[in-house]
């Protein structure tokens, strides 16, 4: 391993191999990248994805006022993680259990990041507001800290495979289909609720309808067109 080394997905799994990868053969890659993503399953980590396609999401009218820009993926995706997380940590984690938050914050958003915390935390009906989730950290050195560069694995991975899903990169070989399809097979089992956790509250029923709208979701015959069990 190199000195001061940090896995990047697009330099693991760019056409020729970039950086650290540079001139490493794709066969050998994909092992990696695949030995990597198994980790989700020999550690019992658990993965959630909130995938949104921006084309429906510009479209899409969301019959609720909401404290942010509704257009904007990030926002929306950390409203609704919330919820998920919060509901995770309460339901599946044990009376006892609490959770704690790190992000990949982007400085434009801080504003409405914190905009959106102090509302779902302090401001929200008392019955609705997240008590599960006590500690909010934000930038953390990824060179540091292993999860979020298998975090940027599995996000790069699962992008990939509802691209080809969409019929956005039919150039692909079959044999990229193929092994974005095998990576996704990985996270996915490591997913314990395919189904979006529902917002109580007034009027949520908008808002969750307007989330499985924008929602990008695999379709029902995904593993069968590639022969995956």
């Amino acid at each position: 391993i190199p000195a001061v080394f940090e896995l990047h997905a697009e330099e693991l799994l760019s056409p020729d191999g970039s950086g650290p990868f540079h001139d490493h053969g794709r066969e050998r890659r994909n092992k990696l990248t695949k030995d990597i993503l198994s980790l989700l399953d020999k550690r019992s980590h658990d993965v959630h994805i909130f995938a949104i396609d921006k084309q429906k999401l510009a479209s899409e009218v969301c019959a609720i006022n909401l404290d942010y820009d509704h257009k904007i993926p990030y926002l929306v995706a950390y409203d609704y993680l919330l919820t998920h997380i919060n509901w995770f940590v309460k339901k599946k984690l044990g009376r006892s259990a609490r959770g704690m938050l790190i992000i990949d914050a982007k400085e434009q958003f801080h504003p409405d990041i914190e905009k959106v915390t102090r509302f779902r935390r302090l401001e929200d009906t008392a019955a609705h507001r997240i008590k599960w989730i006590v500690e909010f950290s934000y930038p953390v050195d990824s060179k540091k800290n292993p999860m979020v560069q298998l975090s940027d694995l599995v996000v790069f991975c699962a992008k990939k495979f509802f691209e080809i899903e969409a019929g956005y990169k039919d150039e692909y070989p079959y044999e990229a289909k193929r092994f974005f399809t095998e990576c996704f097979q990985i996270i996915d089992c490591r997913n314990p609720k395919k189904t979006l956790v529902k917002r109580d509250g007034r009027n949520m029923e908008h808002l969750n309808n307007f989330l499985n709208t924008i929602q990008v979701k695999p379709s029902r015959q995904w593993k069968r067109k590639y022969g995956l069990p």
